[in-house]
């Protein structure tokens, strides 16, 4: 189940890569950037992603979970979403079961294409067998789903809502929940699955499109569908990833030998700036989070802290990808108050230093004492001795079961983790190492992650 859980978090970043075109599509539409058919267009498109998200999400998960990411489980899982809504709203037209028929589908289509793309069916049926066996199979899957949602997906749906009024009820108590448990989940890969809840899924907004009403379910969507109150589980994080963690890279850096100083410094300021720029914090996370957990804890008490306190001051600042400059720029007049992101920065930035520092040096932490004392050996990521090396660092071609990536993280299947070694990945540039059962591990890499599972794939053929 770990596994599974860990594998549907790296399939939900397939379709959520699609959310930053989609958010900005929407912002040129609002009418103060373009007028007339231009803005019509423009918003046009980004509703059309927002409202068919359950079908990008069934696609994108039932794509992420296949192997070889084959576009036989991607059709399979639209093919499935398709039918399953048709089935379920033709019972009940009350019944929305929003990202969530995404998810089980997506699901389903990915386990089925692993199960049955080799299947071999007698030979006046052979057209139908292997790959096209797949939407086949999906198909009378996705008929029972539907008809078990039509009939009993109230229940879910009642358990859903008093979920979210309990957490809306809790107010900034709930948003601090929300929030710490995001970043401890990192490690593990899971934090996905917890967004995937509060930006897609909790709250409801209805809004009229075209003489219609829509509804918008989850933080992320409401945001962009135009209702005041949403954000409040995204504002916080501009908090942190723009003002809070860069300020713990100077601490960090602030509190390194002399000696080693000069290429701390290049090393921080570069996943700093990230940070910053973008929202992606990963790089600088996992500088700190093996050889400082007790930091990684103060960090996910203060994104906690950061969210509930944004709320608290009324700041409703979504985004479409990450909590960065770029997407604070881009959505500033869509949020409420976003002025007061900077001077509450500014403040998280001063708590983020001084507890840092404190707790640094209280507890005599050596942050960087491996990037600092080895000497850097990483290749560049376009040749292909960067994939060789790190095959050679997992073990061998013999080793590898599976090749995958997200975002920042190769995720690898291996016959076995115990004859890996850490070292021989930090070596290559990974900013850390996590082994999640004998037969998994996740290197840390950055941005540069899938480039190498693809040049690895090349080489090894899974």
């Amino acid at each position: 189940m770990f596994n599974l859980l860990q594998k549907i978090g790296k399939a939900l970043m397939t379709p959520i890569a699609v959310l930053p075109v989609a958010a900005l599509l929407l912002r040129l539409g609002f009418g103060d950037i373009f007028d007339g058919t231009v803005a019509l267009v423009m918003k046009s498109a980004g509703e059309a992603v927002f409202s068919n998200l359950d079908l990008l999400f069934g696609i994108g998960i039932a794509y992420g979970l296949a192997k070889n990411n084959d576009g036989a489980a991607a059709l399979s899982g639209a093919v499935g979403v398709l039918i399953a809504k048709a089935v379920y709203t033709g019972i009940d037209k009350e019944v929305n079961m929003g990202v969530f028929v995404g998810i089980i589908i997506g699901v389903i289509a990915g386990t089925l294409y692993n199960r049955f793309h080799t299947i071999k069916l007698p030979e006046f049926l052979g057209f139908f067998g292997g790959k096209r066996f797949v939407p086949i199979v999906t198909a009378l899957c996705a008929i029972i789903v539907g008809m078990l949602a039509g009939y009993f997906w109230h229940y879910a749906q009642s358990g859903i809502d008093a979920f979210s009024n309990a957490i809306i009820g809790l107010g900034e108590v709930g948003t601090f929940i929300y929030g710490t448990l995001n970043r401890l989940l990192i490690p593990l890969g899971l934090h996905h699955i917890l967004n995937s809840v509060f930006w897609f899924q909790l709250g409801e907004y209805i809004y009229l499109k075209e003489g219609t009403e829509v509804i918008a379910n989850g933080d992320l969507h409401r945001f962009f569908a135009g209702d005041p109150s949403a954000g409040i589980y995204m504002s916080g994080f501009y908090v942190v990833m723009m003002f809070g963690l860069p300020a713990m890279a100077l601490a960090i850096w602030i509190t390194t030998p002399k000696a080693y100083r000069k290429k701390a410094g290049a090393i921080l300021a570069g996943v700093a700036f990230t940070s910053f720029l973008t929202g992606i914090t990963e790089p600088l996370e996992f500088l700190f989070l093996f050889a400082a957990p007790a930091l990684f804890v103060l960090h996910a008490l203060l994104t906690g802290l950061a969210l509930a306190t944004a709320q608290a001051l009324d700041i409703h600042a979504g985004f479409g990808f990450s909590a960065g400059l770029i997407d604070y720029i881009i959505n500033y007049k869509l949020a409420t108050h976003p002025l007061r992101i900077i001077p509450l920065g500014l403040l998280f930035a001063l708590l983020y230093f001084s507890l840092s520092y404190l707790l640094i040096r209280k507890l005599h932490l050596n942050i960087l004492e491996v990037e600092l004392k080895e000497p850097s050996s990483t290749p560049p990521v376009e040749t292909d001795s960067t994939a060789e090396a790190f095959i050679r660092a997992l073990g061998g071609k013999e080793n590898i079961v599976r090749t995958d990536a997200c975002i920042t993280r190769l995720r690898m299947e291996v016959r076995t983790s115990k004859i890996l070694s850490d070292e021989a990945f930090l070596s290559l540039g990974a900013k850390g190492v996590i082994r999640p059962n004998e037969q998994t591990v996740q290197v840390v890499l950055g941005a540069k992650a899938e480039q190498i599972a693809e040049s690895i794939r090349e080489i090894v053929g899974k």
